[in-house]
C-alpha cells in the first residue's frame, strides 16, 4: 500500500498540488488534502474545470484524494450542512447512499464516475 501512497504524492506535486496533511495508516486506506489555494487547479485536473467558487458550502471547501485498499470499506456517514463530489480515479467501489440514515441498494462506480452526495 505503501507504493500507491509515494505514488500518488509524486503525481500530485508534479500537479503543482500542494499537500497540506495526509493519513496512511486508517483501517480502510487513507488520504491527502489539498490546500484550498489550488481548489480551481483541483477541479480543473479533476472535474473537468467545475467552478470551485460555485461549488463551495459555508465558504470553505475540502479538498481530499482519498486512497480505498482493496476489499476495505469506509463507514456509513451523514453530513449535515455539506455535499461531496467524488470521482473515481482508478478501479472500480461500491457506493450506498441514502437521503435518510437507511442504506439503499449498492451501485458500483468505475474509473471516470462522478458521484454527487448532498
Amino acid at each position: 500500500m505503501s507504493n500507491i501512497f509515494n505514488k500518488t504524492f509524486e503525481i500530485l506535486t508534479s500537479q503543482k498540488l500542494k499537500v497540506i496533511d495526509k493519513d496512511i495508516e486508517r483501517p480502510w486506506g487513507g488520504f491527502f488534502v489539498i490546500s484550498e489555494d489550488n481548489a480551481q487547479e483541483f477541479s480543473n485536473i479533476y472535474f473537468n474545470a467545475l467552478n470551485a467558487e460555485e461549488i463551495k458550502v459555508s465558504g470553505k471547501l475540502s479538498l481530499k484524494i482519498l486512497i480505498i485498499a482493496s476489499n476495505k470499506r469506509l463507514s456509513w456517514q451523514y453530513h449535515h450542512r455539506r455535499s461531496e463530489i467524488w470521482k473515481v480515479v482508478s478501479g472500480k467501489i461500491k457506493v450506498v447512499t441514502s437521503p435518510h440514515n437507511i442504506e439503499k441498494k449498492e451501485q458500483t462506480l468505475k474509473e471516470g464516475d462522478e458521484i454527487r452526495l448532498y
